[in-house]
Parts: structure tokens; sequence; C-alpha cells
């Protein structure tokens, strides 16, 4: 089945309050984002994904890219693998995020690269003109510059760049379908993994206790009073500012939302399993990625996962698999916390 697989990291919803609420320049950048985003959907929506092809002697290399400010893809190719640092903080940046992910992947889930298949990692940077979002397009990560009055650069937050590539691995494995609960689940695996790659990038690693547990921390500008895009520990409290709006995250299903905008409220509702796995993730302490991580990356990866998966099978999946890893103690640990979700398993 062919799926509308672009995904970005900046919601619709943002976009347009900056469009009801900014500035003739403003309301024209985000405006003009809101019609990228919709023409690169297009573009890739008939795209078919290849099945990985089980290759573990293929190592994956990275390779970022120059649009130019263009919006063509890939653009001039400015650093390959083993090349030295750029004069470019946005190409490093991602280079080095990339190598980040695929360490993640690689040492704590022996995957090899996001396919599994040691498939090359293709990043763009500078894309189009002030572009205000960062994506997955079904085939490579792109990431704007931003505006430089409401959003700094795209590549300015780790997790950003593992969030993005992560909607590669769901692409590969199972293929969660981009709406409803599914489109959430997949948002919200993105923000899981886009958070484990921060914590393990940090120096020295963060166990679950000292994370921030935001998702694009930096990426306001400092006009803007907002701490990130989204906040796992405690969802709707990451933003609030007269010109982008509030947080709208429910943090249990108590606030779900019921919308067709957002893909059926795709980055609205990911703050539901976004808070459960923050709750999974305290309750065992240590490094996230060990436990709490690992039941996660098992479910995302196990067969039986439907594309079309709402938030309790995916809860249920990872109550089983916390008992297979970690017996009767990690099965009470997941259960308890997509109970406080309002999540009964």
């Amino acid at each position: 089945m062919v799926r509308n697989r672009v995904q970005c990291i900046i919601p619709p919803y943002v976009l347009e309050a900056i469009e009801a609420n900014g500035t003739p320049e403003q309301r024209a950048r985000a405006a003009a984002t809101l019609r990228i985003d919709a023409v690169v959907r297009a573009d890739r929506a008939e795209a078919p994904t290849a099945p990985p092809q089980p290759a573990a002697d293929v190592t994956a290399h990275r390779r970022i890219y120059d649009a130019g400010n263009t919006t063509n893809l890939p653009g001039t190719l400015v650093r390959d693998e083993g090349d030295p640092d750029s004069a470019d903080v946005c190409v490093n940046e991602v280079y080095d995020g990339f190598g980040t992910t695929l360490d993640l992947y690689g040492q704590v889930y022996s995957r090899n690269s996001v396919d599994d298949a040691g498939l090359d990692l293709i990043g763009t940077v500078h894309y189009a003109t002030d572009f205000n979002n960062a994506m997955w397009d079904g085939e490579q990560a792109i990431f704007g510059d931003g505006d430089g009055s409401i959003f700094n650069r795209f590549t300015i937050a780790i997790d950003v760049i593992g969030h993005e590539l992560t909607h590669a691995v769901t692409q590969y494995t199972a293929g969660l379908a981009y709406r409803n609960q599914s489109g959430a689940l997949n948002e919200s695996i993105s923000d899981v993994f886009g958070s484990l790659v921060k914590q393990y990038h940090a120096s020295p690693r963060q166990t679950a206790d000292e994370a921030d547990w935001l998702i694009g921390a930096g990426l306001w500008a400092p006009r803007i009073h907002g701490a990130a895009l989204r906040s796992m520990k405690a969802p709707g409290t990451a933003y609030e500012d007269p010109l982008v709006g509030k947080d709208p995250q429910p943090a249990t299903m108590d606030g779900y939302v019921t919308t067709r905008q957002d893909n059926g409220g795709v980055h609205l509702n990911s703050g539901i399993p976004n808070h459960a796995f923050y709750l999974a993730a305290v309750s065992f302490g240590g490094y996230a990625w060990e436990k709490a991580g690992r039941v996660w990356y098992d479910a995302l990866t196990d067969p039986s996962l439907s594309s079309n998966a709402g938030f309790l099978e995916f809860a249920q999946l990872t109550v089983q698999k916390a008992e297979a890893l970690f017996g009767a103690d990690g099965r009470q640990r997941i259960h308890d916390a997509w109970a406080q979700v309002s999540i009964t398993t």
C-alpha cells in the first residue's frame, strides 16, 4: 500500500498560527513553508518504498548536500563520509547528528542503519529560503534554515535530526500509517528515539532523571516564549506565545483531540504515548535506551505490529515485550506507565 511518507517536525497548526498572528513578512514565510510541505508530499506520495535487503557487511555512509536555498534535491554534495569538518556549521551538525543516530541504533539495538541493511543516509541543508521546517520525505532528511525571527536553524537540535531518521526506521519496520492514532504513534516514536539520541550524545551521557525530555530545544528564536516544540515530561507546556499560540498537546487520553486537521492530530495526540514513555523511562531509571527504549524498539520492530495500530495495540505489545525482557517487574512498570495516561493494558 502506498502511503504519504513525508513527516515534518513543525506541526501545521503552529505555521497556521503564525499566518494568523504574524507580521506580513512572517505570514508570507509561514504560508510558503506550508506550500512547500504540500509540494514535497505530492512529489513523494507515489514513490514506493523498496524492501530492505539484509547485508550485514554493508556500512552506512553519510552524505550531506547543500540545496543553496532552492528546493532542488538533494543539491550539491558538500561532505561525504570521512571528509573533514566543513566551514558550514549546518553541514557538520547534520553529519554528526547522523553519526550519533547510527551509533544509538547500531551500538544499542544492533541495527545496521535505518533499514537494517546499511542504507546510506542523505541529508540536505539550506533547503528553500527561510524554510521553517525539517522533514523526512521517504528518501532523505531535509533541513531548513529557519527565518531567524521565529525559528533558528533546524540543524541546531540533535533530537530533531534523530527524530527525522527515526521516521525512516518506522518506514522500514511497522510502516505506521500517518493518520489518526497510528500517525500519532509514528510521531511519538520519532520523539522517543530523537530524545534518546540527545541523551546518548550528551557528555556525559544522561540518565532518565537527568534528561530534560524536551523535543527541539533551541529551535525557537529568542523572541518566542517557549522552551521547545514539545515536552515529553509535561505535554502541553513546551511553549506559550502570542505569535505561535500555546502548546496544545494532551498528556493523557482524557484530553485526546478528535480532529481532521494535522492528519487526524498526529502531532497533537503524540503527547500521550510520549508521556507514557517518559513515565516508563523514569520508573526503570538509569539510561532510558537500555530498558524503556529496548521495549519500545522491540515493539516497533515486531512483525505483529499492524500499520494501522492504535495506542492500545502498541501499549499491549510493549507490555508483552517488557515481560519477555525484564520479567514481571518490567511488565508492571510498563503497564503502570500506560495506566497513568489512561490507557489500560
